[in-house]
């Protein structure tokens, strides 16, 4: 199929360029201001629309196998491709595990079968992914894994840790990890901070994260070992991250659209607010959004995180830990961040497009001529309300539920397919 995108805005990197793209063979053919559409098999009208390359989120969980009444691969890149991902890494948080080459067979062949997009799956550090004991064999995931991660736990011991990042270090993977350490949880369901106080909730305290952050990157430093730390929520993990970088260590991060828009004072006592890390204070609030301006912050992922009506219903104590996240991050983080002037588009679309890509060895991301066309056109001036009723995902629990938004992905092109079209 040959198809012509005409009129559209087109990311450059620096800025936008109104121009036509030409796709043919599943590739940029050509890139210009009057491109002819004769031949063309399809073509698109993008008049006041931004086509920027297709969003990467480097932390989901698509939940096959294993846990199908959550998510399946089939709903969750539908979700994704909906608005305007191209491609998605899943945690390995799924049964079985992918701890070998059997156990993350079992997701790939659902990936081959069921996936819209480009999906990349992470293997466990540890058997079993239980964050200690018996570390997997990583030489043999190696070609088949976007990377290591135990998420949804920390690797609990300093010298298995070290361990897995020598090995990672090696065979030139990285380690994606989720930082806490079980001790200082004390069965807390949300921050330790001042709504806990006022509702007599237990708390999570920021140590709990950022010392196990402040552990990886001096080992990280020691080994060589490319580090990237997930859903980062206080602020002394982004002084730690950024005094790492200024060291030289190959450490880089993510936080997710409700870490840079919520803090604790804004919780409800409903399990739509109740995720992990859980939400922190304003002060970490804004230091993340420091973060994210001067570069410690690298990438905005949405650690996407359905659950089961009846799993989300139980309040902040009894509900599971988790929300979803693909089909507001953008329209969220537009309109907080780039509408009021905090950010611009192009610095957002470099931290959710490019800058995954880079890190994680998935493309280039630029959207020139040879290139793999993987693109989506945004309406930044539709305006909407979010409603979980309207998603595409099985997931329903969201913290912006009925937020007005602006801005809505309308064309996905995954190696050169139309995966969603709303123009």
């Amino acid at each position: 199929m040959t198809m012509l995108i005409k009129n559209a805005l087109v990311y450059s990197g620096d800025c936008f360029l109104k121009n036509d793209i030409l796709i043919k063979d599943n590739k940029i053919d050509a890139i210009g201001t009057s491109i002819s559409s004769d031949g063309a098999t399809r073509v698109f009208d993008c008049k006041d629309k931004y086509l920027i390359p297709g969003f990467v989120d480097v932390h989901v969980h698509l939940r096959e196998p294993g846990f199908s009444y959550k998510e399946t691969i089939k709903t969750g890149t539908a979700a994704a491709a909906s608005a305007g991902y191209t491609a998605v890494c899943p945690m390995p948080n799924v049964n079985p595990v992918p701890d070998s080459p059997e156990g993350i067979k079992a997701q790939i062949d659902i990936i081959e079968r069921d996936a819209c997009i480009k999906v990349y799956p992470f293997a466990s550090i540890t058997k079993g992914r239980k964050g200690e004991g018996e570390l997997v064999d990583f030489a043999s995931l190696k070609d088949v894994a976007v990377g290591f991660s135990d998420d949804g736990c920390g690797v609990q011991g300093e010298e298995d840790m070290k361990k897995a990042m020598q090995k990672c270090a090696s065979l030139g993977k990285i380690i994606s990890a989720h930082c806490e350490v079980n001790e200082l949880l004390n069965g807390g369901c949300i921050h330790d901070g001042e709504y806990a106080k006022l509702h007599n909730h237990k708390g999570i305290c920021s140590k709990s994260e950022w010392a196990q952050i402040e552990r990886d990157c001096r080992l990280a430093e020691e080994t060589g070992c490319r580090y990237h730390v997930c859903h980062i929520s206080t602020r002394e993990s982004v002084d730690i991250i950024r005094k790492a970088k200024a060291r030289g260590v190959a450490v880089t991060c993510e936080t997710a659209p409700h870490y840079l828009t919520l803090c604790d004072m804004d919780l409800q006592e409903d399990g739509r607010f109740k995720m992990n890390p859980p939400l922190r204070s304003e002060q970490d609030k804004r230091a993340l959004l420091e973060g994210v301006l001067d570069g410690t912050v690298d990438v905005i992922a949405t650690d996407h995180a359905p659950h089961s009506k009846e799993e989300k219903s139980k309040g902040l104590e009894g509900s599971a830990m988790g929300i979803v996240g693909l089909e507001t991050a953008f329209p969220v983080l537009y309109t907080k961040l780039v509408k009021s002037g905090f950010m611009s588009l192009e610095k957002l679309v470099y931290m959710m497009s490019v800058r995954p890509r880079e890190i994680f060895s998935l493309g280039s991301g630029k959207l020139e001529v040879g290139e793999t066309a993987d693109l989506a056109v945004l309406d930044l001036n539709k305006k909407w309300t979010v409603n979980p009723e309207e998603f595409i995902t099985m997931g329903r629990a969201t913290p912006f539920e009925g937020w007005e938004l602006f801005g809505k992905n309308v064309l996905t092109i995954c190696e050169g397919e139309v995966v969603y079209e709303a123009l």
